[in-house]
């Protein structure tokens, strides 16, 4: 019997091997460009206990044996040899199958446009930062540049699919990003390190870290301080952003260790949301904004600041059978912002004042979130029983007006709106989502979990101008509640091969846009409003040997009252199509070669079918893939990455039809090398080298706005780039 295990454990490994080997093998290297016309973050984030030569530790992604629905885990080893200097998490989890991200401006250059997992867009996927939920209650989107950077960040999970009842947030019918910061090190020490490369960009970052401080009771803490900058690959849309963060950990008995961690940020950025086919073939594929004080375009109209935090306090104990884990957090984001009516050029200036004065529009959006996030656990039975709560309350504040720029910002009541002001807004959040599930051992191999999460929205809004067609005032509530029930089963084959099967809801509560009166209507019933659901049903499995990870799974899900974004001028609009199901196959794989190299590939393939008849959904590619080669021995790093996304349907043209896109293909080569004693450099000095879009892939790909005409502005790739590096221990 063990002999018939085996066989067939060398033929699955065979096949998922050679399924991500054969998606991989359609990158393509030269595209057509487009005309112009649960989280289980079980890998740890310290992977210096690791054997160089396993796969574990070299692979980009990979499952986990203990995993209960698909997911990538992205390890600290990855990230800090391949994430660029301004890197965000939307650029890192770009690797994953399924995943679909690009900054426009260069790598965390400019906020993510567009991440998608499986298809599902910013805002119906999670993403949580050391276990707790965060984003924006408006859409339950996440604004990427302005919370959590790569130099602090242990790990990157992709949990593709809603998890057990234990996985909560917002949004996690989707999936869930979960980013982990680092560990705090062991021993005391000082690093700068900087990095400057390409559109003239700059990091300069410092951490200092305490090591474990025998006078203080065994505690120890890191701060890493970053300033970096760029002029971006869009002309005049260049970034400025310091981020700071803090960690802290205390042991306050054998079994109890408290945590602090808090982070802050502040970033001005030039925003340029793409532009026409006109103006790239007038400007160039970078135009993104100009230097021209009379053009509604001008980089000095279009602008964020931005000042954000993010702060927690976590407990841990365990007490005989029970383990506690309580997190009281609260984060907040602060944007003051304002834009051309029409930075596309496609409308002719003139306000109240003038007619070639420049309008424009200036916005505040002020929110913090509280929250308490409680996990328990205690052995009983034959198995465990996992129960908690999250209650989540957000609070945002938000306003925007028409304005004459050419006068300093002067209203502008001709612009729109009530007398000027397009909204002028208070609006909260409430989400409370309690969970109990039980981990059955029905056996040594076999764990099956039933759970049960309830999951409450109660979105109250309170406007004197409320935004949408009529500006009318509007004071309102509407609550929505849904159990949500989950079973997974778990079986270990052998101790390298595990497999499982998922059955999950999810549900989604209304945007806040479903608030807005559309056009050709007076007002909206919140009562009426349906929150998405999906039902998913997954199998997988996980092979994790000494020279080899593997993993594979088959996924469908059912979408009820599927609400898609659509570009509406320089905003979004929303359209609810009915029904939709998705379905696909992933796999993912790393092979050591041998003599410190290895071979890693994935690929994806997304189908989706819609109730509506001819109806299509933005930017959710049919495939993906990724091919790398790897090479790390001694203090030598190497690897060369290379990932496609299928084609996708992005924007839609000036008579409304969705514009297709066709297949692109993005190569990065990164390097390092560590220097552990130089009399020049220091001790553990570490040189880097990366080149992005090696191969100059400079193709349309993707549309997310219109001008006032309604001819779609795209974004191209951003051209070849390089980045220095270098680090040092004092």
């Amino acid at each position: 019997m063990r002999v018939k295990v085996n066989f067939k454990r060398k033929h699955l490994a065979q096949l998922m091997l050679s399924g991500a080997l054969i998606g991989a093998a359609h990158v393509s290297f030269g595209q057509e460009a487009v005309d112009l016309g649960t989280v289980q973050s079980n890998a740890g984030t310290d992977n210096s206990s690791q054997n160089q030569d396993s796969a574990t530790y070299q692979a980009p992604t990979q499952s986990s044996l203990i995993a209960t629905q698909p997911q990538s885990i992205i390890n600290q080893h990855y990230i800090q040899e391949n994430a660029g200097a301004g890197s965000n998490y939307s650029d890192i989890a770009n690797i994953a199958p399924s995943v679909m991200s690009i900054d426009p401006n260069g790598p965390g250059m400019m906020e993510t446009q567009g991440l998608s997992m499986r298809g599902f867009q910013n805002g119906q996927y999670n993403v949580t930062f050391d276990g707790i939920p965060w984003g924006d209650s408006n859409d339950f989107s996440q604004h990427s540049t302005s919370y959590f950077m790569s130099q602090d960040t242990g790990n990157i999970v992709v949990d593709r699919g809603p998890g057990d009842a234990s996985n909560i947030g917002n949004a996690t019918f989707g999936g869930t990003i979960a980013v982990d910061s680092k560990d705090i090190k062991t021993d005391a020490g000082i690093t700068p390190y900087a990095s400057a490369g390409s559109f003239n960009t700059r990091l300069f970052g410092i951490e200092m870290d305490t090591g474990v401080m025998k006078n203080s009771g065994d505690a120890s803490a890191f701060v890493d301080y970053k300033n970096f900058s760029s002029d971006g690959y869009l002309t005049n849309a260049g970034q400025q952003r310091q981020n700071v963060f803090f960690k802290y950990a205390k042991p306050l008995s054998d079994n109890t260790v408290l945590t602090f961690v808090t982070m802050q940020n502040q970033v001005h950025q030039n925003v340029a949301l793409g532009t026409t086919a006109a103006n790239m073939q007038k400007f160039g594929t970078n135009f993104g904004l100009n230097s021209d004080p009379t053009s509604q375009a001008y980089s000095g109209y279009n602008y964020d600041n931005i000042t954000s935090d993010f702060e927690y306090v976590d407990l841990k104990s365990r007490q005989g059978d029970l383990s506690i884990d309580n997190k009281l957090y609260t984060y907040a984001y602060y944007h003051n912002g304002s834009n051309g009516v029409d930075p596309g050029l496609g409308l002719a200036n003139g306000t109240s004042y003038g007619p070639n004065n420049v309008p424009g529009q200036m916005m505040t959006m002020n929110y913090r979130s509280t929250g308490d996030l409680l996990r328990m656990a205690e052995d009983t039975g034959p198995g465990k029983l996992d129960f908690g709560a999250w209650v989540d309350y957000q609070t945002n504040n938000r306003s925007q007006k028409e304005v004459d720029f050419t006068l300093g910002g002067a209203i502008n009541p001709a612009g729109g709106g009530v007398n000027g002001i397009d909204r002028l807004m208070t609006d909260s959040l409430t989400t409370i989502q309690p969970y109990v599930q039980y981990e059955w051992k029905a056996t040594d191999a076999l764990t099956v979990t039933p759970g049960l999460k309830y999951v409450s929205f109660n979105r109250g809004m309170n406007a004197t101008v409320n935004q949408g067609a009529t500006g009318a005032p509007l004071n309102t509530s509407q609550t929505w509640n849904k159990a949500l029930p989950a079973l997974t089963a778990h079986y270990a084959i052998e101790p390298d091969w595990s497999a499982y099967a998922q059955y999950a809801q999810g549900m989604l509560a209304p945007n806040i846009n479903a608030f807005y009166p559309a056009k050709g209507t007076q007002f909206t019933n919140p009562a009426m409003l349906q929150a998405q659901s999906t039902t998913n049903y997954q199998i997988g499995t996980t092979l994790a040997e000494e020279k080899l990870t593997a993993s594979g799974d088959i996924y469908v899900i059912d979408f009820a009252n599927q609400n898609v974004a659509t570009p509406c001028g320089i905003f979004t609009c929303f359209n609810n199509t009915g029904g939709v199901k998705y379905s696909g196959i992933e796999s993912e794989a790393t092979y050591v070669l041998g003599a410190g190299v290895s071979l890693y590939a994935n690929a994806a393939i997304n189908n989706y079918s819609m109730s509506q008849i001819g109806g299509v959904l933005q930017n959710v590619p049919k495939n993906t893939a990724a091919l790398g080669l790897i090479y790390n021995q001694g203090p030598a790093y190497a690897s060369l990455i290379a990932k496609e996304i299928g084609q996708r349907y992005s924007g839609v043209d000036i008579n409304g039809n969705a514009i297709p896109m066709s297949s692109y293909t993005i190569v990065n080569f990164a390097s390092s090398y560590e220097i552990k004693n130089s009399d020049v450099l220091g001790k553990n000095a570490k040189v880097g080298f990366q080149l992005n879009n090696l191969f100059n892939n400079n193709s349309i790909y993707s549309s997310f706005a219109n001008d006032a005409l309604g001819n779609p502005m795209f974004y191209a790739i951003p051209t070849r780039s390089f980045m220095l590096s270098l680090s040092v221990d004092l």
